[in-house]
């Protein structure tokens, strides 16, 4: 039989309290450490890519009205764009930085001075315009797609104006624009717009934006 020694049972409980407030330390400072990570390692969201983009289209298609409703704008203060302006349109996933070109006979002929830098083209066009007008904006899409500037770029076509009463189908634009055949092999995509559903205008965004992100993640050409 083993003596009972004086002291060893105390001490044991001793020993036994010790090592369980030890423990509770290291698990409470295992948290304080998990929390300090989970707040110091989150830190900010990444910034969100921005993309330089130039917009065209004659004038009266609705250019400048599109962008000032896409940045939340007062109808109010929006006036005709006469030369160009510059607008930062803010989305989910991206920044778009839009040159809008004024879209005025004595204008068109310098568009093509701002396309450089450009990484994608918004061509918005009055899809109850006259047959005259339809035929030019059909002109400067057609030299816009074709532009050694443009020609490898994502276009946007906005068949805007689409509320009003003689406003064309998207199949009608497709068809008199001839975009399939001119098109064909470039990434394009048009879809019909008004003001009076501005979701729709920035669903179509979004398909851009996808473009964009995607000629981001393209294998460089040697």
């Amino acid at each position: 039989e083993t003596a009972a020694v004086p002291g060893y049972r105390c001490q044991s409980s001793h020993l036994a309290l010790k090592w369980q407030s030890c423990c509770q330390l290291k698990v409470y400072d295992c948290c304080l450490d998990n929390c300090f990570r989970a707040l110091c390692c989150k830190g900010p969201p990444p910034p969100r890519p921005e993309y330089d983009l130039v917009c065209i289209g004659l004038s009266g298609s609705g250019k400048t009205s599109l962008l000032s409703q896409l940045c939340s704008e007062s109808p109010e203060n929006i006036v005709s764009t006469t030369g160009f302006s510059i607008k930062a349109v803010p989305f989910q996933n991206a920044i778009l930085n839009v040159k809008e070109l004024g879209g005025a006979d004595n204008i068109r002929k310098y568009w093509s001075r701002y396309y450089q830098g450009s990484q994608g083209v918004i061509f918005v066009l009055d899809s109850a315009s006259s047959e005259d007008d339809l035929e030019t904006a059909r002109n400067e899409l057609h030299s816009a797609l074709q532009h050694p500037q443009l020609c490898t770029l994502p276009f946007l076509i906005l068949a805007n104006h689409q509320d009003k009463p003689a406003a064309r189908s998207v199949q009608e634009i497709k068809k008199y624009f001839e975009l399939e055949p001119l098109a064909r092999g470039k990434r394009w995509i048009l879809k019909p717009c008004s003001l009076d559903d501005m979701e729709a205008v920035k669903d179509s965004f979004s398909l851009l934006i996808n473009l964009l992100e995607e000629r981001d993640f393209e294998p460089s050409r040697m």
